[in-house]
């Protein structure tokens, strides 16, 4: 079992910026797929960023793409989310989550280990 633990989350002002953190415990980090998923109230749980294990290929989900940049430390067992010009609906629980070993995944369903989630509050 992998364990995420997600940091950085808060409320922020519309126009703003946090950076969120997630540590993993996984013995297989640098061979793994990981992303950043988020799920508002009432929504589906959405794939906003993924990133390879070498940070090769990412994936950025229309709605983030340009303002959130993901990116990895394989030498923490680390990946971040960068979150600029942060909008209302922006606002969400923020979960890491990692793939199987070796494979790619863009879609919540193509996660096999999730975090227990950060909130991210935007104020307009």
């Amino acid at each position: 079992q992998v364990r995420l633990v997600e940091s950085g989350g808060g409320l922020v002002q519309a126009g703003g910026s946090l950076r969120l953190s997630c540590r993993s415990s996984g013995r297989m980090f640098n061979d793994t797929t990981m992303g950043w998923l988020r799920q508002a109230p009432g929504k589906q749980r959405e794939c906003v960023a993924a990133i390879s294990r070498t940070s090769i290929s990412t994936h950025y989900s229309d709605s983030v793409k340009g303002r959130f940049i993901i990116s990895r430390d394989n030498t923490k067992n680390t990946i971040y989310l960068q979150m600029n010009s942060l909008k209302p609906e922006d606002t969400a629980v923020y979960y890491c989550a990692a793939a199987r070993p070796f494979t790619w995944a863009t879609t919540p369903y193509e996660f096999d280990d999730w975090g227990q989630g950060t909130q991210v509050t935007v104020s307009s």
